[in-house]
């Protein structure tokens, strides 16, 4: 069913809409721009890599919990239905990848699809962008990883296996709920949990290195499914898990709490009590160094969970229980420097 127009206040605008009566519902409207730059440079030292690629601002999956709903606002939009209704298409993305990665300053280091969209969601099914910009990567020798809910990835696969197979590619499929009508609850947007998992199975198929991330892991929710969620990915193929708690920066709180109440009202209270149990009594944790983690005796229980089972079914986890995304050494083309694989996508290689 679509959502009407819902937003909270803007904190970086003066004026905020009220409407009389009852809101119309949200369409879609597509915003095509021509980009200055396509790669954004990670300062953050919650994150282990350095360069990300957003071909997309906005995101069709609406995912209740998004973190990154709030960078809308800088564009003068809210963090609501104006996230998953009012998309940019960064037109020019591979022509501006081109450009960076031609420059004899780029080094090569592993590029992340995508940390403030979901590089493909259904608008990538016309535009293309996020294959054009794999096929430029390809050329340039550059290693990629890619993070998605999507199932439409499984149409690039054989770019993919190319990539893994000469400078490195890893594929992340974020499954949160082993369950559909959970998921179909708070990812409306999303492909369903089952074709996720069989988006992992024919990318394994395909020769294209796999993993699952469960993020992020929701308190009473999706915490409860960790053991399915882990068994189902390994039969499928993948051999890398990762895991992060619930995120809810700023007016993402709100917006969550807002859509957890509508579909889920029985366990809303339940979830937000943990998860302020989580971090320290706040439904959210800003501070750098601890943003990625949890706390409290629950979360030990949740995450000792996941390490469990993690292990028991052969994936591969980082040391701080994120994603162990390390491309095997391989070798470049002549006259190319080899890529540095600094903290590629999440977690430090064995050894290290």
């Amino acid at each position: 069913m679509p959502r009407r127009v819902d937003n909270p206040p803007n904190p970086w605008t003066s004026v905020h809409v009220e409407l009389l009566g009852e809101p119309p519902l949200a369409r879609l409207s597509v915003h095509e721009e021509r980009a200055s730059s396509i790669l954004s440079r990670n300062e953050s030292p919650d994150l282990p890599f350095r360069w990300g690629c957003n071909p997309y601002r906005g995101c069709f999956h609406a995912c209740a919990y998004c973190y990154a709903r709030t960078t809308h606002q800088y564009l003068g939009w809210g963090a609501g239905t104006d996230f998953e209704r009012e998309i940019v298409v960064k037109v020019n993305a591979p022509e501006l990848l081109a450009q960076a990665l031609a420059r004899r300053s780029w080094k090569r280091e592993a590029i992340v699809f995508s940390g403030a969209t979901d590089c493909y969601q259904p608008l990538e099914a016309s535009y293309a962008l996020t294959r054009a910009c794999l096929q430029v990567c390809l050329e340039h020798a550059t290693p990629v990883s890619i993070i998605t809910k999507s199932a439409l990835v499984r149409r690039d696969a054989d770019l993919l296996a190319q990539l893994a197979q000469t400078v490195g590619a890893v594929v992340y499929v974020s499954i949160p709920f082993a369950d559909d009508a959970l998921a179909a609850a708070l990812e409306p947007g999303a492909a369903s949990s089952t074709l996720r998992f069989d988006t992992l199975a024919r990318l394994a198929q395909a020769g294209v290195p796999t993993g699952v991330m469960i993020a992020p892991i929701l308190p009473g929710l999706g915490s409860q499914q960790i053991p399915e969620v882990l068994a189902r990915a390994a039969q499928a193929g993948a051999t890398r898990a990762g895991r992060l708690p619930l995120r809810l920066p700023a007016e993402v709180a709100t917006v969550f709490e807002q859509r957890l109440r509508e579909a889920l009202p029985t366990s809303a209270d339940h979830v937000l009590s943990l998860q302020r149990q989580w971090h320290g009594g706040r439904l959210n944790e800003s501070r750098f160094g601890r943003r990625q983690m949890g706390a409290g005796a629950h979360w030990r229980v949740v995450d000792d969970l996941f390490r469990l089972h993690a292990r028991r079914h052969g994936l591969a986890v980082g040391r701080s229980g994120e994603a162990e995304a390390v491309l095997p050494r391989l070798p470049v083309a002549a006259g190319r420097p080899a890529p540095d694989r600094q903290g590629f996508l999440f977690g430090p290689p064995p050894g290290k």
